[in-house]
């Protein structure tokens, strides 16, 4: 099969990214022209007019698509290695229960400590996070454990533990849905969509710090990432700790996950339909993978971001129904290929 060049297929999904990103600040209810962006972000003026355009380009929107930007990029580039991880491109957070773990976490804090999260925002949002993260790390260890005997990872294995563990999640948000009271519910129910629309700055920056992280990070596994592809005994015999490869990943996937869940919610099949996309562009080298997942991961969260609020305005489309939209559909294509192959 005919690869495109890695260097033509980031510098095209960078420019992408950087329309999108152009285009996700004009669009909304109040749509502004790129001139009047500009001036709001450069003019220091005490104007009405332009004081009004910097609250909707500064305050409002470019909070939110950095959001949707670093989201997404969070949850391609962890697909891409949990697929490297688990040689399989059906793998990803959703579907192997990290996402669900996560909601769990995120949906056990705002239960059990709804008065601190009404009483202090910044306290709430730490303790959500952590519940995220935990839940998102137990989730991870549970199918890891499963899945893994003395002869490798069973990737059946590791999908009937994920279905098994995203169910007991949904039971267990039930749970506390059914217990919850009406604002609380209605935290958990914009968890569950997928929601950007309480973005700001200050729920922006842990965020941004994780995806920080995760994209320096990744690039140092790319030689592990290429070698597991040859299977777990051939990794060993070229010299790569295989087991405290897979424990560094998991963690640092379970803390990349769990906090976007804790800001974004649930937004599924970014993960799997990313990473498979451009694994079919410019082949299974992770040496460029994971930086083209990051790209497009991000590009695809901006331009869902952008048709949820734009889709159906004055009213908003959950973000997490419409990756469901796109990634379900994928989801099915990939089975299809799976079974012909067998």
């Amino acid at each position: 099969m005919r690869y495109l060049a890695p260097s033509v297929c980031l510098l095209g999904l960078s420019l992408a990214l950087l329309l999108g990103v152009c285009i996700s600040l004009k669009s909304g209810v109040v749509d502004v022209s790129y001139a009047d962006i500009w001036r709001a972000l450069t003019s220091s003026g005490h104007d009405s007019h332009v004081t009004r355009l910097q609250t909707i380009v500064f305050d409002i929107r470019l909070p939110r698509t950095l959001l949707a930007l670093s989201v997404g990029v969070i949850l391609a580039l962890s697909g891409a290695i949990m697929q490297g991880l688990f040689r399989n491109p059906l793998a990803d957070p959703s579907l192997i229960g990290v996402s669900s773990g996560a909601s769990v976490g995120a949906s056990v804090a705002i239960v059990l400590t709804g008065g601190a999260i009404q009483m202090s925002g910044s306290l709430g949002l730490s303790l959500v996070m952590t519940g995220a993260f935990l839940g998102g790390l137990s989730a991870t260890a549970i199918v890891y454990r499963l899945a893994t005997s003395e002869f490798g990872t069973s990737v059946t294995t590791m999908l009937l533990a994920g279905i098994a563990i995203t169910a007991i999640a949904g039971a267990i948000n039930g749970l506390l849905a059914y217990f919850a009271s009406d604002s609380l519910l209605r935290q958990m129910s914009v968890w569950q969509m997928g929601n950007l629309s309480t973005a700001n700055w200050y729920r922006l920056i842990p965020v941004v710090g994780v995806m920080v992280l995760l994209v320096g990070l990744a690039p140092r596994f790319s030689r592990a990432l290429n070698a597991l592809l040859l299977g777990e005994s051939e990794a060993r015999h070229l010299g790569i700790a295989v087991q405290r490869v897979k424990q560094q990943l998991i963690l640092i996937t379970a803390l990349a996950i769990g906090i976007a869940v804790s800001v974004s919610g649930l937004i599924g099949f970014v993960g799997l339909v990313v990473p498979h996309f451009v694994r079919l562009l410019i082949g299974p080298d992770h040496r460029w993978l994971l930086p083209a997942s990051a790209l497009g991961g991000g590009l695809l969260l901006v331009v869902a971001d952008t048709l949820a609020r734009t889709a159906a305005s004055p009213a908003e489309l959950p973000i997490g129904v419409l990756t469901a939209l796109v990634g379900a559909p994928w989801f099915i294509v990939l089975l299809i290929q799976q079974r012909r192959s067998v």
